[in-house]
């Protein structure tokens, strides 16, 4: 699951990145609790995360500004 973030495109990797944050809110909030299997995968979720910020940081830096934000 390394290398599956590298063939996204920019908008899809800023999708991603929001919906691994908010299953990362949810997991930290499990574990105060106490209701979690694999307690491991608090650090593999902050690890995609990462690089997938790693990723948009790079997008970012090789286009010219304002060309990796789309108008909708």
């Amino acid at each position: 699951m390394k290398n599956s973030f590298k063939n996204l495109s920019y908008q899809e990797l800023k999708v991603k990145r929001d919906e691994l944050s908010k299953k990362y809110m949810e997991l930290r909030f499990q574990m105060v609790v106490g209701h979690v299997e694999n307690p491991l995968q608090k650090r593999v979720m902050r690890r995609q995360i990462a690089r997938i910020n790693t990723l948009i940081g790079r997008q970012e830096k090789a286009q010219p500004k304002g060309l990796t934000e789309t108008k909708a």
